[in-house]
C-alpha cells in the first residue's frame, strides 16, 4: 500500500468514526455496559446471569479496544496530543489488566468506562472543560477560604475552648467544627444552641461566619465555574465559526481558480477558433 493510499485510508477511517450514527452507537454501548457494571454488584444477579454479563461485558470492552486502535490507526501520535484521546485509552486499558490480587483495585476501576459518556457527549465535554478552566480561579477563592477558617478557628478556640473542649479544644477540632457549621449540617441544635447556652452572644460570631463562608465564598465558587464555562464555550464558538470561514475561504478560492481556470480554457478555444478563420 502506497503513503497516498494509506493516507486516503486514515481520512476515511477517522471521518468513518465521526459519523454521528456511529458517534450514538458507542454512547449506546456505554449506557449498556454502565448497566452491567450496576448489576455486577449484585449477587443475586450474577447467580443467575453472572456467564451472560461477563460474556457481554467482554464483548462490549472489544468493540472499544477495536475503535480505541481504529482512531489511533487514523490519527496517529495526533491521537496521543488530544487529552480526550488519552483519557478514553487509560480507561479502556485499565479494564485490560489482569484480574490479579495485585491489580483488584485497578480491576474495580472498569467502572471508569462509563466516563467516557462526557468525551462522547458534547455538551458534557464542554462542562469539564470550564471545569478545568476554573481551577486557576478556584485556587485564589480556596485561599481567601483558608484564610477566614484559619481566622475564626483562633477566635472561636479562644472563646469557646474552655467549656467547650470537645468541639474548640484545639485548632484542628474548631477548624472542623466551623467546617460543620459551613455546611449548615446541625450546626444549630449540635453547635451554636449549646455554645450560646453558655456565652449568650456567641450567636454573633456564628452567624457572621456563616454569611461570610457560606453565602459568599461558597457562591465565589460558583460565580468563578459559570464564568470560565461561559468563556470556553464562547472560545468554543469562535472556534468553530473561524473553522466555518476558513472551509468557506477556502471553497471560495477553489471555486476562483476553477472559474479561473474556465476562463482560461475558453480563452484557448477562442484563440484556436480566430486561428482556423
Amino acid at each position: 500500500m502506497t503513503a497516498s493510499n494509506a493516507a486516503s485510508l486514515r481520512t476515511r477511517l477517522a471521518a468513518w468514526i465521526e459519523q454521528p450514527r456511529v458517534q450514538q452507537a458507542l454512547i449506546a454501548l456505554i449506557l449498556v455496559n454502565a448497566a452491567i457494571l450496576g448489576m455486577e454488584t449484585s449477587a443475586d444477579m450474577m447467580a443467575r446471569w453472572g456467564p451472560a454479563l461477563i460474556a457481554l461485558d467482554h464483548a462490549i470492552l472489544a468493540v472499544f479496544v477495536v475503535e480505541i486502535a481504529m482512531r489511533i490507526y487514523a490519527n496517529g501520535w495526533r491521537f496521543f496530543r488530544d487529552p480526550w484521546s488519552v483519557f478514553d485509552f487509560a480507561v479502556v486499558a485499565i479494564a485490560l489488566v489482569p484480574a490479579s490480587e495485585a491489580f483488584s483495585v485497578l480491576r474495580a476501576l472498569r467502572v471508569l468506562r462509563v466516563l467516557r459518556l462526557v468525551t462522547m457527549v458534547p455538551s458534557m465535554r464542554r462542562v469539564v472543560s470550564g471545569l478545568l478552566a476554573a481551577i486557576p480561579g478556584l485556587g485564589s477563592v480556596f485561599a481567601i477560604l483558608a484564610l477566614i477558617f484559619y481566622v475564626a478557628s483562633v477566635v472561636a478556640t479562644k472563646l469557646f475552648a474552655k467549656s467547650f473542649p470537645d468541639l474548640f479544644g484545639d485548632l484542628g477540632a474548631t477548624a472542623f467544627t466551623l467546617f460543620q457549621v459551613m455546611t449548615l449540617e446541625g450546626w444549630s441544635g449540635d453547635v451554636a444552641r449549646p455554645v450560646m447556652e453558655v456565652y449568650p452572644y456567641a450567636w454573633l460570631f456564628f452567624v457572621l461566619f456563616i454569611l461570610i463562608s457560606t453565602f459568599t465564598m461558597l457562591n465565589l465558587f460558583i460565580a468563578v465555574i459559570v464564568n470560565a464555562i461561559q468563556t470556553d464555550s464562547h472560545a468554543e464558538a469562535e472556534r468553530v465559526q473561524a473553522n466555518v470561514v476558513a472551509r468557506v475561504d477556502a471553497d471560495t478560492g477553489a471555486l476562483a481558480a476553477e472559474i479561473a481556470a474556465l476562463r482560461a480554457e475558453i480563452g484557448e478555444l477562442k484563440g484556436m477558433l480566430a486561428a482556423r478563420r
